[in-house]
């Protein structure tokens, strides 16, 4: 138990919950807050209770936003190109806009299939994609090269066939600044399958 009382003690047990956040980490970030109450722990409740209010999930996509259908999905200049780019959750939707994608569209499925963990196609978002689909030409398969992922790729790939849609995979293999010798043997094989001519 940590010293300062039963409130101290749940907001170190909620911040320990997050992602990336242990006990340990969540202890000094709840000190952080506390020794800059005026600057951080305030502004932060304020912006809390402001996001619980206004954040919802785009009906459209899947995407978090403050609105229905998203900011992505309303946009008019993204709405022709035909490209669709399939992530397996949010985070994976606002790396691949933090890096430029362009003006792609998305669909968020909410995870991967895993028979193991009970996740199944009906717990995901496959049945809203399927509807989508014919609107593009081609949908992108941005999902993780994990055997889940890929094993919904391949689901995903199956139930598209016959619509006349190119559908593609991110590319695998040497990250850019990838040194060889770090590698593992599976993105080293991955890589040399992939190779394109120069």
């Amino acid at each position: 138990m940590a010293n300062g009382g039963p409130e101290i003690e749940q907001l170190i047990q909620l911040l320990a919950r997050l992602p990336g956040l242990g006990p340990r980490s969540a202890r000094r970030a709840v000190l952080q807050l506390i020794k800059k109450k005026d600057a951080l722990m305030i502004p932060l409740s304020a912006a809390l209770d402001r996001a619980v209010a206004a954040v919802t999930v785009c009906a459209v996509c899947g995407n978090v936003d403050t609105r229905s259908p998203c900011h992505i999905c309303a946009d008019p200049r993204r709405a022709g190109n035909g490209l669709l780019i399939v992530v397996e959750d949010v985070a994976d939707l606002w790396a691949l806009e933090r890096a430029g994608v362009g003006a792609a569209r998305y669909h968020v499925l909410g995870g991967v299939l895993s028979p193991l963990d009970g996740v199944g196609p009906d717990d995901l978002s496959i049945e809203p994609l399927l509807r989508r689909a014919p609107e593009f030409s081609e949908i992108v398969l941005a999902v993780n090269a994990t055997v889940e992922g890929q094993t919904t790729a391949h689901y995903i790939t199956d139930r598209l066939a016959g619509l006349g849609i190119k559908i593609t995979r991110l590319a695998h293999g040497v990250p850019v600044g990838g040194e060889l010798d770090y590698l593992d043997e599976g993105t080293l094989s991955q890589a040399l399958k992939a190779r394109t001519e120069i």
